[in-house]
């Protein structure tokens, strides 16, 4: 079993930047792929970025290339996301998820899910 809880986010003006964490619980970290996904009012869940278990490899969206970084550190046991440049359209709640297999951007791979972060960015 992982427990996620994300934090980081907050209220930004458009051009700013964010870090979000997510800190698993459990010894088991370092063998899951880990994910983020972003979720606005009204509309579908979406992929944003995901690394493999190492942190070796990395996957994002098109709407997060150029402008957000994912990675890790296995012996902090934390995720992280470094969003640039953040536009209004980033406006979300913010979601890390762990997979047994990296590199899906379906959210239905995702085996664990923390509970959210709001991120919203003001024009």
């Amino acid at each position: 079993q992982v427990q996620l809880v994300e934090s980081g986010g907050g209220l930004v003006q458009a051009g700013g930047s964010l870090r979000l964490s997510c800190a698993p619980s459990g010894r088991t970290f370092s063998s899951y792929a880990m994910g983020w996904f972003r979720q606005a009012p009204g509309k579908e869940r979406l992929f944003v970025a995901a690394i493999s278990r190492s942190g070796g490899s990395t996957y994002y969206a098109d709407s997060g290339k150029g402008r957000f970084t994912i990675s890790r550190n296995n012996a902090k046991n934390t995720v992280y996301l470094q969003m640039n440049s953040l536009k209004s359209e980033d406006t979300a709640v913010y979601y890390c998820a762990a997979s047994p297999r990296f590199g899906s951007n379906q959210y239905d791979e995702y085996d664990y899910w923390g509970q959210g972060t709001q991120v919203t960015v003001s024009s």
